[in-house]
């Protein structure tokens, strides 16, 4: 007990990853986590399995094993959601600052620093995101426009300087950090909200900085915390693409339900399709037909009346 307690105190920072039958992406993730610059000893990182039926357990212990040297942790949530495997890491973080990646990507060696140091220098601060950059394994396909690269991979770079997010921009889900007390606050994510089972629902993470938000935070870009989102073959597809968009448009509706606006959610959609059109006149064709696409998927999602309670997931 009592060196579990010196352990505590010396943690200054968490990362939570949440994961779901994906062993393989989970180790090379992981591998990109161990090696960070910050000294092993002021940070952990918290694995939560959300129900993984896959080899996910044996591969992490593995992992852990031949990495003892790190704080390494795997806990098991059972109710099924990211959003409540986020909330069980940040319940199950023993530092009071939690940073949050997924299970596909990979980080840079000064992540976890980058965030440390931007919450000691900004001691008022309660939420941060850092940059994201796409990563295509067999190149970025040539149809891919900036609008529709956006719900699929969701790269953002807004230069070199720590800054308030700019409006209308919130972090990725993917490269978000707190103080938890703060985190803790605002109630953490909705698991209304946020991907089930492979299910492509999501807008958890939109949601909760909508209230730190409303609540008074700014939300700060932290540069140097980087991301790469690994995005394969079977994400670029046609079927998927279309899965994907329309769940958007699912997820925003449910988001407007939660929040008493879906009327003027439903006006605004017709004023993305004005500006959809013009931004389609200016676009190669091939270009064009991917961003219609994007916003008939949307659209569709959006005026299906849907109901989604955390009982139901």
């Amino acid at each position: 007990m009592q060196i579990f307690r010196y352990i505590r105190a010396m943690i200054r920072i968490s990362l939570v990853i949440p994961t779901h039958n994906r062993a393989a992406q989970l180790v090379a993730a992981l591998e990109s986590v161990v090696r960070q610059t910050l000294p092993a000893d002021v940070w952990e990182c918290v694995v939560v399995d959300n129900n993984s039926t896959d080899d996910t357990h044996s591969r992490f212990d593995a992992f852990a094993r031949g990495h003892a040297a790190f704080n390494l942790r795997r806990v098991d949530e059972r109710r099924p959601g990211v959003s409540y495997a986020r909330n069980r890491g940040l319940s199950e973080a023993r530092a009071p600052l939690v940073a949050f990646i997924d299970d596909d990507e990979r980080v840079n060696e000064g992540f976890l620093q980058a965030y440390l140091d931007f919450f000691d220098t900004h001691p008022d601060a309660v939420v941060a995101g850092g940059r994201i950059i796409a990563d295509y394994p067999e190149g970025r396909p040539t149809w891919m426009s900036h609008f529709v690269e956006m719900p699929i991979a969701n790269p953002m770079d807004f230069g070199p300087a720590v800054r308030p997010f700019p409006a209308g921009r919130v972090p990725g889900g993917g490269n978000m950090a707190f103080r938890r007390a703060g985190l803790q606050r605002f109630g953490g994510f909705d698991p209304s909200l946020g991907r089930v089972n492979g299910e492509l629902i999501g807008g958890e993470e939109n949601d909760l900085f909508e209230r730190l938000l409303r609540g008074g935070e700014t939300i700060w870009y932290v540069p140097g915390a980087v991301m790469w989102h690994i995005i394969p073959p079977r994400k670029l597809t046609e079927d998927y693409f279309r899965r994907l968009s329309y769940n958007v448009g699912v997820s925003q509706r449910l988001r407007a339900q939660i929040h008493h606006r879906v009327v003027r959610t439903l006006l605004f959609e017709a004023v993305k399709w004005g500006v959809t059109l013009l931004l389609c006149c200016t676009m190669p064709p091939r270009k064009s037909v991917w961003l219609l696409r994007l916003r008939r998927g949307i659209s569709r999602g959006l005026f299906t009346r849907v109901s989604r309670t955390p009982e139901e997931v």
